[in-house]
């Protein structure tokens, strides 16, 4: 079986995050980090895989469509790609590799995310992952002291949740991932995810916050929908149409769970899942996308 692989896309990915990785190197020699920190956590020699390689490799697995992390890296890397990755470690190797690459991993997304344009017109919702099944809660122990019991809208589940701001093209504005039990309206997580941000953003009825306020002074105006149990709300005719339009974010949501695979219940290390998820949101930036056809409403009202 042959698959076929972009390698112009491999060469994109590779170049952009090797240049990266050199600007994160050349600033943390100039300032360098307290006593008893490094920017790998591993000991001993160097490890014959570079960070650029090892994020070129997790961000190409995300972009790839794959459901196994294992049949991919054995399959590719260490077969039709290895001429790309001539250093490549075996499967278990490259395990510990991941965990030591985390820092540039949670920089790398972050960087992606501040090159979206900041067109006015923001989109924020949040998204569960599910760590295990419900039956399983009393036996888990990989995300013990981390995940914790939420609710969505299709019910209870054990695990974190994942926090997004898109702009009205589907691109990633900011990110953040709390415990499930973490109110989408909670004032440290709208304070972090709308830093920054002026115009119009929308969300849905979790979004509703003492913060409006603050953030009106602050040039961003937080559009709601509203509980059956409150008194109506008066809104322009471009807010109603806006809000009616928040089916782009979930379309984000939907490419991520599907596509870029942050969302499994097969992690066995809690510092590897997360390196996971920040690179299932980086190679979501790498995707080809096109301008979307849901403009945000431009109506006088």
């Amino acid at each position: 079986m042959c698959f076929v692989i972009d390698t112009e896309k491999i060469v994109e990915v590779f170049c952009f995050i090797d240049d990266f990785c050199q600007e994160v190197a050349a600033y943390f020699a100039s300032h360098p980090l307290p006593k008893g920190l490094s920017l790998r956590t591993g000991a001993g020699r160097k490890p014959s895989l570079s960070d650029s390689e090892v994020l070129t490799i997790l961000v190409l697995y995300h972009h790839s469509g794959f459901k196994c992390f294992e049949y991919f890296y054995e399959r590719l890397i260490l077969g039709e790609l290895y001429s790309y990755f001539p250093r490549a470690v075996s499967y278990t190797q490259f395990l510990s590799l991941m965990s030591q690459a985390c820092f540039h991993a949670f920089l790398l997304a972050q960087y992606r995310c501040s090159l979206s344009a900041r067109s006015g017109h923001y989109y924020i919702d949040s998204k569960k992952l599910s760590v295990c099944d419900n039956r399983r809660i009393h036996q888990h122990r990989v995300f013990d002291g981390i995940a914790q019991r939420g609710k969505s809208s299709t019910g209870w589940f054990f695990g974190l949740k994942l926090h997004l701001v898109t702009n009205e093209d589907k691109q990633l504005i900011s990110f953040l991932l709390t415990p499930a039990n973490v109110a989408d309206n909670n004032k440290q997580v709208l304070s972090c995810m709308l830093t920054g941000l002026r115009g119009k953003c929308y969300g849905d009825k979790g979004y509703l916050t003492a913060m409006l306020e603050q953030l009106l002074e602050k040039g961003l105006h937080l559009v709601s929908k509203i509980r059956k149990n409150m008194k109506n709300m008066l809104l322009s005719l471009s807010d109603k149409l806006n809000l009616r339009k928040r089916g782009t974010i979930e379309a984000v949501n939907d490419i991520l769970m599907s596509v870029c695979d942050i969302d499994h219940t097969r992690h066995r290390n809690p510092l590897n899942a997360l390196v996971h998820i920040l690179s299932g949101l980086t190679a979501y930036t790498f995707l080809d996308q096109k301008k979307s056809r849901f403009s945000p409403a431009r109506i006088n009202a």
